[in-house]
């Protein structure tokens, strides 16, 4: 099934090597500062074209049933990896079934709970907190807009857009260290924050692909295009990367 329209040309850009036969240490970037907007735009369309070929199955890789749980396991996937969190949410969203079990749950054990994802402190205060806030602001019920995920404790954009992306259906772009990365890679950004690339990607990527574009590049970023070693020759994104070497 087509997702989005096909480009008409896209044209490859050359690959920038490094002289003199020494070893990069990772893709040169260039940057987007001489790319024309419609031609940014026609570049980010192939892109997401091209992450639809090669990962079509991209999704959330944080299990969960309902927006509490996603909201839950996303607040504990912070320097924790996505299997680790599955592994210790199996037992979690057992005890806990809904926002009043962790408000009243006590501290401490709410953070033996939790305690192999790290950071277990500050994670429980803020599952706690949240779940108070939502208990008391929302009747019990996550809530379905930015603006009042954004309002509570321990929920920033990012967390936000994941729960917006992935319980509600409402496109959200999803800026975490891969997508943070990728995009300076591909030239859609020249920010560092993640806020500032999130609003750079808005107007580049179709509004209804906002959701899986995000679970795609974290796909790319922890298959192809790695932080120390990125698998140029075999990045279906090459021709239309400014960085690839």
């Amino acid at each position: 099934m087509k997702t989005i329209a096909m480009v008409k040309k896209v044209t490859a850009i050359p690959s920038r090597r490094p002289r003199g036969g020494s070893k990069a240490s990772g893709p040169k970037k260039r940057g987007p500062g001489r790319e024309s907007e419609e031609a940014l735009r026609a570049r980010a369309l192939e892109i997401v074209r091209r992450l639809y070929r090669a990962y079509p199955d991209a999704r959330c890789a944080l299990q969960h049933r309902s927006a509490l749980e996603l909201l839950v396991a996303t607040i504990l996937s912070a320097q924790c990896t996505d299997a680790r969190v599955n592994l210790v949410t199996r037992e979690l969203f057992q005890k806990y079934r809904g926002a009043e079990d962790y408000a009243k749950a006590p501290l401490p054990e709410l953070e033996e709970a939790i305690r192999s994802t790290g950071f277990f402190r500050a994670k429980a205060k803020s599952i706690k907190s949240c779940c108070q806030e939502i208990c008391e602001r929302h009747g019990g019920q996550v809530p379905s807009t930015l603006e009042e995920l954004t309002r509570l404790r321990g929920v920033g954009r990012k967390t936000a857009n994941v729960i917006l992306g992935n319980a509600f259906g409402v496109p959200g772009i999803v800026v975490d260290t891969h997508v943070k990365r990728l995009a300076g890679r591909l030239g859609l950004t020249r920010n560092q924050d993640p806020v500032k690339i999130e609003f750079d990607l808005m107007p580049v990527i179709p509004r209804k692909d906002w959701t899986y574009f995000s679970h795609a590049l974290i796909f790319h970023g922890r298959r192809i295009c790695k932080a120390r070693k990125p698998d140029c020759p075999k990045c279906p994104l090459a021709e239309v990367c400014p960085s690839r070497v």
